[in-house]
Formats: structure tokens, C-alpha cells, sequence
């Protein structure tokens, strides 16, 4: 096929996805932010290879299981600080089809981009599909922990599917890694040029492993790792005693990490170019690990080291995953739900507050495809440590799908279960109305569960549709 009929074929490709995205907006069965995708790749099964040659700066992309949103759209906002103009998928959409829907959205009807470069989050899963067909500059795997069994299966294979992806990266293509999990950082022994970051701060060691660790073995021989410090899950200080894997140098580090509730954390970030104090205005121990790789990310994109610290400083979240929606007189404070090792770290930092936790919670699970069909983690949820902290002074509000088995969960835990309403709608309406004026609703959703709420809130004027920046 010639260069005239393949260009045509890319203009009725971006011409249907418009279409596509319009109807989907009007009809809310959607943002179209993945139905554009799926309609133009229909129409011309080369379109993301095409519009990502296109772009003058290239492209990179956010993979792991916890925090590429949040991660993603924090490298958006230091891009924009920064003078950069970059497209992303910030709706959350990161299979294939919706990284093809934000460079489609993203450029004229002769496929030619309006922004200079493209960042994306992508799905574990769909790592190999979209280095294969976005010429990725940077490749970006924050963590790997025990997440949608059902669709993922175990953490090992799940590696080895990134790791795949390596061979389609340009020969000078960056991989950037997680020093401190294990699993994550042995991919670098696959990678032609690896780049870590870690957090060195040993005040932050919880002692031992969590139960719901999950790499806490060598990954090269299977040996039990010994762990120096442990932050969260497996994720620490760790070497093995029985070959050479160890954790690696990390390029990048967060240290001096201090909190101060919900209102965020302080760090120190050290890099090449230098080192300096940050606020980040996202709370608890894994927000300081988004920051500190979305300042990793940004860097080596070519952003200096004054804008990351400006525009990490800046950022306020993304939404839903950590959102906070003023509702009226009171306060909605959105926080996804998606695996134990996640689940943990916001009961530890918003609900086990020593005294000044949350008062009150909304916790909505869903399971659908989305989700993860199988609950049975809600299980390795440590919601013991709540009974044991005595700080839970208010019942639990339950909803969602499987608000039955969130109920028996908590009864378990010896924890107070409030209402019971499956209807999120509903739930939402009723646990923003049982909260007094000034005070704040905690909301723990899984992932459809709380595009569900947002709706809600959306509807009733507290935010805008999630399509929206």
C-alpha cells in the first residue's frame, strides 16, 4: 500500500474515533477514553505505531501494579510546569486501545500530534503490545505485588511478560526500576540499560515482613532474602545470603521522609544533578514512592531538577485514587482499593491514626472485570491492626457488589459495621449525609466501584466527569 493510501487510512481512522468518543460522551456509557482505541485500530491496525513515530520527543510509559496513575499524572503536571507540551491517557484507560485513544485524541485529522511527546500508563499485561508498537523510550516498573490473580496469575510470570518487552525498546531506551522490590529490580539483569531508585531511610522499617509479603524470595535462586529494612509488603533493604543478587545502587533515592497525616509528606530527593528538600502534598509512605519516580521519569526526560520540585509540590492527585472532593459544608477524600499490600497502607495511614483517624469511612467493593473477580484478598487485609489500634471510633459504611462480604470481613475483625448498602449511589448519598459539617468522609472504593461514586458526586455538582481535567 503507498504512502497516500496509508495516510488516508489514518485520517478515516482518527475521523472514526472522534465520532466514536462523541457518541460515548452523549450516550454515558463512557469518557471515550478506550471505545476511540478499540474503532480506530479497527480501522487501521498500525495507527499507534504511526502517530507515535510522529512525535518529536518520543514516548515512554508507567507500568506496576500500585501507583501509575498517580505516578503518571505527577510526571504530567512536572511536564506542564516545565513548558513541555506531552500527551498521556490520564483517565486511567492503559490497555492498548486506550494509549491508541489519548494519541488519536491528541492529534489532527492528518495525524500529525499537537503535543511534543507522549506519556503513558500502561497495564502490566499490556506492556509487551505497547512496546512493540510505541517506539518507547523509557519504560518506567514501580512495583509488582499480588493483585487480580484471576487475571494476572503469579508475580514471577507476570515479570517475565514485562521483561519481554525489553528487546522492543530502542537500542538507547531506558528501563526504570524499583531498587527496593526485589522482583522489580531483577529485571534490570535483562535490560541493555537500567536505571534505579530507591528510599534509604531506615526510621521507616517496620521490623519484619508483613504477611502479605509476596517477593520475599531470592528471584535468581529462591533463597529467602534477608531484609535490612522493611518499608511495606516486600518492598525494603533486602540481599540474598546465598548468591550474588542484592539490592542495587539505587541512582535516584528519597530520604528524611516525614509525615504529617493527610496532608502529605516531606522528603529529601537526591539525584545526579544535585539534591533537594520536597513537599508532597499526596499522604502516606507509597505517595513519597510515586514522587520519587516521577521525578525519576521526568528527569530523564530532560526536565531540570528546580521544575520536578516545582511541580511535584504542586500536584494535588489523581482522580480518584487519592482525591479529595469538597461536598457541600464537608469533605469527600477518595482513596482506590485494588490488593492487600495497597488496602494496608491506607488503613495504616488514615484510619489507624493514633488517635486522629478517620471517623468516617465508606468502603465500596466491586467485582467486576475491572476489579478482579475473586475478593478472597479482602482476607489479607490486615483490618486486625484497626481493632487492636482502638482508634476506630465510628461504624464502617459498606457497599459495592460484594458489600456482604466486606460486612463479614469487618464482623471478623471485630471491627463496627454500620449500614449496609450494596446501591453505591445510594451509599454515597447516605454516608455524606452522616457526616457532620467540616468533617471528612473517607471513601475506600475498588476501581468501578468508584468511577461509580465519582458519578455520583459528578451528578450531584460536588466535581466534574472524570474525562475532564
Amino acid at each position: 500500500m503507498n504512502k497516500t493510501l496509508e495516510n488516508a487510512r489514518l485520517s478515516v481512522a482518527i475521523l472514526a474515533a472522534r465520532s466514536a468518543m462523541l457518541a460515548s460522551r452523549a450516550l454515558r456509557t463512557g469518557g471515550g477514553s478506550t471505545m476511540p482505541g478499540v474503532v480506530s485500530r479497527r480501522v487501521d491496525p498500525k495507527v499507534l505505531t504511526k502517530l507515535s513515530k510522529r512525535l518529536p520527543g518520543g514516548a515512554a510509559a508507567i507500568t506496576g501494579t500500585n501507583g501509575k496513575t498517580t505516578t503518571a499524572r505527577m510526571v504530567s503536571h512536572i511536564l506542564r510546569t516545565a513548558n513541555m507540551k506531552a500527551v498521556n491517557n490520564s483517565t486511567g484507560a492503559n490497555l492498548v486501545t486506550g494509549v491508541t485513544a489519548a494519541l488519536v485524541a491528541d492529534s489532527d485529522f492528518s495525524g500529525k500530534p499537537r503535543s511534543d511527546t507522549a506519556l503513558f500508563e500502561v497495564d502490566e499485561a499490556s506492556v509487551p503490545k505497547v512496546a512493540a508498537e510505541a517506539e518507547l523510550k523509557l519504560l518506567a516498573v514501580l512495583n509488582l505485588f499480588r493483585d487480580q490473580l484471576d487475571r494476572y496469575g503469579e508475580l514471577a510470570y507476570l515479570g517475565k511478560i514485562i521483561a519481554s518487552s525489553f528487546d522492543d525498546l530502542p537500542p538507547d531506551g531506558s528501563v526504570v526500576l524499583n531498587a527496593d522490590d526485589p522482583l522489580v529490580a531483577s529485571l534490570g539483569r535483562q535490560a541493555r540499560k537500567a536505571i534505579y531508585f530507591g528510599v534509604e531511610d531506615h526510621s521507616l522499617d517496620m521490623g519484619r515482613l508483613q504477611h502479605v509479603a509476596d517477593s520475599k524470595s531470592c528471584p535468581v535462586c529462591g533463597t529467602d532474602l534477608v531484609y535490612e529494612a522493611v518499608y511495606l509488603g516486600h518492598v525494603g533493604l533486602y540481599d540474598c545470603p546465598n548468591c550474588d543478587f542484592t539490592r542495587p545502587e539505587a541512582t535516584y533515592r528519597a530520604t528524611d521522609i516525614r509525615f504529617d497525616g493527610a496532608k502529605g509528606t516531606s522528603l529529601r530527593l537526591s539525584t545526579p544533578s544535585g539534591e533537594t528538600e520536597m513537599k508532597v502534598r499526596l499522604p502516606g509512605l507509597y505517595n513519597a514512592y510515586n514522587a520519587l519516580a516521577a521525578a525519576v521519569v521526568a528527569m530523564e526526560m530532560g526536565v531540570a531538577l528546580e521544575d520536578v520540585k516545582g511541580g511535584i509540590e504542586s500536584f494535588g492527585g489523581a482522580f480518584g485514587r487519592v482525591e479529595r472532593i469538597q461536598a457541600g459544608d464537608k469533605e469527600a477524600f477518595l482513596l482506590l482499593i485494588k490488593n492487600p499490600v495497597g488496602f494496608n497502607e491506607i488503613l495504616r495511614t488514615f484510619v489507624a491514626g493514633e488517635g486522629s483517624g478517620a471517623s468516617h469511612v465508606l468502603i465500596a467493593i466491586n467485582d467486576n472485570d475491572a476489579d478482579g473477580r475473586d475478593v478472597s484478598w479482602l482476607w489479607d487485609v490486615d483490618f486486625e491492626m484497626l481493632a487492636d489500634s482502638g482508634d476506630v471510633r465510628e461504624p464502617f459504611t459498606v457497599s459495592g457488589i460484594r458489600a456482604g462480604d466486606m460486612a463479614v470481613r469487618l464482623k471478623y475483625a471485630d471491627l463496627p459495621v454500620g449500614s449496609v448498602i450494596p446501591d453505591r449511589e445510594k451509599a454515597i448519598k447516605s454516608a455524606l449525609e452522616a457526616t457532620p459539617s467540616g468533617e471528612t468522609l473517607y471513601v475506600l472504593p475498588t476501581y468501578t466501584a468508584m468511577l461509580e461514586i465519582r458519578r455520583t458526586l459528578s451528578d450531584l455538582g460536588h466535581t466534574h466527569p472524570f474525562w475532564e481535567e
